[in-house]
């Protein structure tokens, strides 16, 4: 398993253990406390958990090696994770909603002051862990750390309606108890913003998307510097997983010998890889050079 793939599934793993602690203490704080954006967060929170499940799944799928079933390598199972989890997005804030509406219309008692230190925990908490995975992601180029990391950005953002709207009610006193569920109901339409954000990239990648340009310059430009080259045409990037797949079609003097084309296909690959580390798998196709 690569370092990267180790890195993105021990983050996947703490993620998993403080949303297992912060679900229990914002569900007891919001039942006891009468707050019951809470309670909304607490329910977003524990979809985090699966989340977390389903990101560790996928990238422990994602860097197993190919093998005759899957001569391509396991690599899609890391955007089809994080696709998932942008879904379970989408699903909370949905169930955010339907808890926050029921509960506007019906009278309840004020959330306890105490809710208020729990919610501003939970913010630090989880701002500070989406800013950690966050870095992790864009180091290893990972779209399911990064739905993750947003995922608790989106706890964050929840979790400061909820304090927003308890604060309200607790200054309003009487007959502004419903100020904590109007904040659920704008925490829940801001997860699901951060779901549909989260979705596009992942299935950008399953539908083999061309990735960074920089990705493909830096492997045209590696090709080119191979001794022999003429010239480069067709040259395909594909993102699997945390690495890359290139092909490309290679020129060359087309009086030289096969056994001497195949050496140069051979450079071809070893500078792309040598460029790019997270290069898989390079194919060279070698073409004769007509200046024409």
């Amino acid at each position: 398993m690569s370092s990267a793939a180790t890195r993105s599934i021990r983050w996947a793993q703490a993620g998993l253990l403080v949303n297992a602690v912060l679900v229990l203490v914002k569900l007891i704080a919001g039942i006891i406390g009468h707050a019951n954006a809470l309670v909304a967060d607490a329910v977003e929170s524990s979809a985090d958990i699966f989340s977390s499940l389903i990101v560790w799944m996928g990238l422990s799928i994602a860097s197993r090696p190919a093998d005759e079933d899957h001569p391509y390598g396991h690599g899609k199972a890391e955007p089809l994770a994080a696709a998932v989890v942008s879904l379970m997005l989408l699903g909370a804030a949905i169930g955010i909603s339907i808890m926050a509406i029921r509960e506007i219309v019906t009278p309840h008692h004020l959330p306890a002051p105490f809710t208020l230190f729990v919610a501003a925990g939970v913010i630090i908490i989880k701002e500070t862990l989406y800013r950690r995975v966050s870095r992790v992601g864009k180091e290893v180029g990972s779209t399911a750390i990064a739905a993750d990391a947003w995922h608790h950005r989106a706890d964050a953002t929840s979790s400061l309606a909820a304090f927003i709207g308890i604060s309200i009610a607790l200054w309003g006193g009487r007959g502004w108890e419903a100020a904590d569920d109007w904040a659920a109901l704008v925490a829940a339409m801001l997860v699901a913003i951060n779901g549909v954000r989260t979705l596009r990239p992942a299935i950008s990648a399953l539908m083999d998307e061309v990735p960074d340009r920089a990705v493909k310059e830096k492997a045209m430009q590696a090709a080119l510097r191979v001794s022999g080259v003429q010239q480069i045409e067709n040259l395909n990037v594909r993102g699997s997983g945390l690495g890359f797949y290139v092909d490309l079609h290679a020129q060359a003097d087309p009086a030289m010998s096969l056994e001497e084309a195949h050496e140069i296909a051979a450079k071809v690959k070893y500078a792309i890889r040598e460029a790019i580390p997270s290069v898989v798998s390079v194919l060279v196709h070698m073409e004769p050079y007509r200046a024409s």
